[in-house]
């Protein structure tokens, strides 16, 4: 019994590494510049609390949560469903256990078109730490 307990334990371990963005470059550790995940939405009962940088949360603002990349680090957030893209500034973490890449602000989700699913697969690239030109937003 111990010894099937153990063999089931182990393939879990295989598998878990399958479930998780990649989200660091394996070679030098620091942030990937392009990384593919799940993306979610703020929940309206953070509307009017502080995000991690200071700023106070708001739907209506183009912002994301987080957790490798540095706050203030500018991305653009690609909805691999149908296409939609948006550039957000990152301003807060997520939850450590929580399993997905990104989490965005309602406005931003709109804009990728994927609030009625609540969850979408997503490609993110980092811009950088200045705000990008209005040319790279439109892209």
């Amino acid at each position: 019994m111990i010894r099937y307990f153990y063999s089931i334990l182990f393939c879990f371990f295989l598998y878990l590494p399958g479930l998780q963005a990649q989200t660091r470059n394996t070679r030098t550790g620091t942030p990937a510049k392009v990384q593919y995940g799940t993306a979610s939405f703020y929940a309206d009962k953070f509307i009017g609390k502080q995000t991690a940088n200071g700023d106070i949360f708001s739907q209506d603002k183009m912002t994301a949560a987080h957790n490798t990349l540095p706050l203030g680090t500018w991305i653009r957030v690609t909805n691999l469903r149908n296409k939609k893209a948006v550039v957000v500034r990152i301003n807060d973490r997520l939850h450590p256990k929580n399993p997905r890449l990104v989490d965005l602000s309602k406005s931003a989700a709109r804009k990728l078109g994927y609030t009625g699913q609540g969850l979408t697969r997503v490609k993110v690239e980092v811009l950088g730490r200045k705000q990008p030109s209005e040319q790279i937003v439109k892209q």
